[in-house]
């Protein structure tokens, strides 16, 4: 896998400070998509061991709330079994960190389904996941982490102890440490 940046003060993809990786590749090819350049699986950096030790780091201090995962797509075939080695390693080393992913992919029809392989361990790293293609003719720019309407934010611990979708809201992620 290659990545296209990590940004390492992130306000805007999830609550709080956010270290953010954004991986290469995308299938999805969203028009109007703000992040063209990561489309490519070519594209950036190799995302190594050195990589990851990098993001933990950068994840220690205690004004980090967490990882966000963008792209590029993270739910990519070709990605996720890297991605998963990296959300290992950080809810090893840093558990309360929160872990947000961003998804052209849906939760019930592609992630839940088994289309794109077993996600199970993936899906269990993670906090929020903002799921759905941007969708240029909803954008909206008053909304809170996501593009466009179509998007939700869910809750992914709840979603998976209910076995139905549950939307994220602020409040439960203040409980969580999640602000």
């Amino acid at each position: 896998m290659r990545y296209a940046t990590i940004k390492k003060c992130d306000i805007a993809n999830g609550p709080g400070v956010r270290v953010s990786l954004f991986v290469s590749g995308c299938t999805h090819r969203c028009p109007g998509c703000f992040n063209e350049v990561a489309w490519d699986f070519d594209y950036g950096e190799p995302f190594t061991q050195q990589t990851i030790e990098q993001i933990i780091n950068l994840l220690r201090p205690g004004y980090i709330r967490g990882l966000t995962l963008l792209g590029g797509e993270p739910f990519d075939p070709r990605n996720q079994s890297t991605v998963v080695e990296l959300l290992r390693q950080v809810k090893n080393a840093l558990p309360e960190k929160s872990v947000w992913a961003f998804t052209g992919y849906l939760f019930e029809k592609d992630l839940l389904s088994g289309r794109l392989g077993d996600v199970g361990e993936y899906l269990s790293y993670l906090d929020v996941l903002v799921d759905g293609p941007f969708i240029q003719e909803k954008k909206n720019l008053s909304l809170r982490f996501r593009g466009s309407e179509n998007q939700r934010l869910i809750d992914v611990p709840k979603s998976l102890a209910a076995g139905k979708t549950i939307l994220w809201q602020d409040w439960q992620g203040e409980s969580r440490g999640m602000k």
